[in-house]
């Protein structure tokens, strides 16, 4: 019994190693792989390798940003290397959410957007100035009138009485505490997700909303080391 067991937790932690490289055969920094049907998921290195321990699936899915998602059966293999080609896709029509991107037609769920040239139309001193009146169902309010005073932002209304009802904020990827101090002309869009799809994405830290913020900096292009 107790080898028996054994056999299956083996076959159940298969780890699967690999590269992902693009069509003129560079390394693709930072795409994700992700075990499919599961939230188990790994980004590649510098030089494009990976490492995954699937739980229990037997298909990795391979996407980023620009690029055709590619999805694999890795039964009975160690060694996965991939190829990627780009994708004719508009960058406005992709959003960035929690384990690579979607097309904004494919992801249910309410998503409202701010980009770069509603940013530049007029000049704002801060982000929380930049979503103020643009984007129905977030609310900004100040707890003083001074400049330099506290900014909440509510993603419709907030969910308890209790609890803090500040939203997820993630720029580039990386969830952060906030988001005041990114000066707005760095700012590529904002996207702010409303409903049940950021539970989906972000558990239960996207209950209130998630605002995700794309720099320009890191919209654009494979990472160049």
């Amino acid at each position: 019994m107790a080898l028996f067991t054994l056999i299956v937790g083996s076959l159940s932690a298969q780890t699967i190693k690999g590269n992902v490289k693009d069509s003129n055969g560079e390394a693709v920094i930072g795409a994700t792989v992700l075990e499919k049907g599961t939230k188990n998921a790994v980004v590649t290195d510098i030089d494009g390798n990976f490492s995954i321990k699937l739980s229990s699936g037997n298909e990795l899915q391979f996407s980023y940003i620009g690029m055709k998602p590619q999805t694999v059966n890795v039964t009975g293999k160690s060694t996965v290397n991939i190829v990627m080609e780009d994708e004719a896709t508009n960058l406005d029509d992709l959003v960035v959410i929690g384990y690579g991107s979607v097309r904004r037609k494919d992801l249910t769920g309410s998503v409202a957007t701010v980009s770069n040239e509603a940013l530049a139309a007029v000049p704002v001193a801060s982000v929380t100035e930049a979503l103020t009146g643009k984007m129905a169902g977030v609310n900004i309010t100040t707890t003083e009138g001074s400049p330099d005073a506290d900014v909440k932002i509510r993603v419709r209304g907030g969910g308890s009485l209790s609890q803090d009802n500040s939203p997820l904020y993630v720029v580039d990827g990386f969830p952060v505490e906030s988001i005041s101090d990114i000066s707005p002309s760095e700012i590529e869009s904002i996207d702010v997700l409303k409903d049940a799809s950021s539970t989906a994405i972000y558990g239960s830290r996207g209950a209130n909303g998630v605002i995700i913020v794309t720099t320009k900096s890191g919209s654009e292009g494979k990472i160049q080391v």
